[in-house]
């Protein structure tokens, strides 16, 4: 019945019953069962917090110079509602939920919050089957990959910016310093300097990349 998707998952469940549960929206439970406890809401309690940890553990080795803060914002992004719902969505989980009439009448099955609930629900489940490795691996497979999304449409401009701000007097300026390449593939050589001082450098197939690129090399580096 759900062979489709624990292929996207990755994980075969030995107990079907943990996966029937971490499929279960509480409607559905208190319309079959007459047990809200028979929903996933518990183990999407217990899903968060392995998906907390190992997301923590991820970030803490891939970025070794950042710092409390930005390792707690970006692992903020990473595991926020519209990612986990995109993800989600990615696997066509809402084709598998068990909802009450009401809520399925209602558009439950595409609502970003109770996919969100059901991608912990399903790690948790995973974790009581078989143990943290192999909630581990869902998360792996499928959420940390995003991580990726997040870097191409994060502003490192703003960032740099904000950083700076925090002392008085502060000054910071992009530079082209070269361009080059036919109209159809141009690459531009971008600068930042602090203060008249150069604290980046990169390059990018538009201004905008450039600075963006020159930015996080910058953040880099003032963060050592």
């Amino acid at each position: 019945m759900y062979a489709v998707l624990e292929t996207a998952l990755g994980y075969h469940y030995k107990d079907q019953r943990l996966l029937t549960r971490a499929l279960s929206h509480s409607s559905h439970a208190n319309e079959v069962y007459k047990n809200n406890l028979l929903s996933y809401e518990r183990l999407e309690f217990l899903g968060d917090s392995i998906l907390g940890f190992v997301t923590a553990e991820f970030l803490y080795h891939k970025f070794p110079m950042k710092q409390e803060g930005e390792l707690t914002r970006i692992r903020a992004e990473l595991v926020c509602e519209k990612n986990l719902s995109a993800v989600a969505e990615q696997i066509h989980l809402g084709d598998y939920l068990l909802l009450g009439h009401g809520e399925a009448q209602g558009g439950g099955r595409h609502r970003s919050g109770i996919l969100c609930d059901v991608m912990e629900s399903l790690i948790a489940a995973a974790y009581l089957d078989s143990g943290f490795e192999e909630a581990k691996g869902i998360i792996t497979r499928l959420i940390l990959p995003k991580l990726q999304d997040l870097a191409k449409n994060h502003d490192y401009k703003t960032e740099l910016q904000e950083l700076i701000q925090q002392k008085k007097d502060q000054h910071l300026n992009y530079e082209v310093l070269n361009e080059s390449g036919p109209d159809h593939c141009k690459e531009f050589l971008v600068r930042v300097c602090l203060n008249g001082k150069e604290i980046g450098r990169a390059t990018g197939t538009s201004k905008k990349r450039a600075e963006q690129a020159a930015a996080s090399h910058a953040l880099e580096a003032l963060r050592k």
